[in-house]
């Protein structure tokens, strides 16, 4: 597996906004994490650290309606 572009870069105003962007949209994690050039556990570790969910919003849990 390639290293990500972004690896080991200090997260700017702007990667944390677009992190918050795509966490609301409910963009899979691994898939935030191709988008910024950075590793799955990073994307998780930092939104962590900003307070942002990763969980979908639009799904009922256990197959509930």
């Amino acid at each position: 597996m390639p290293t990500p572009r972004n690896q080991g870069k200090p997260w700017t105003p702007a990667a944390d906004a677009q992190l918050r962007k795509e966490a609301g949209g409910n963009t899979p994690t691994r898939v935030i994490g191709i988008h910024m050039g950075r590793s799955e556990q990073s994307i998780r570790s930092r939104a962590s650290d900003l307070g942002v969910s990763l969980k979908p919003t639009n799904q009922s849990p256990y197959g509930t309606k």
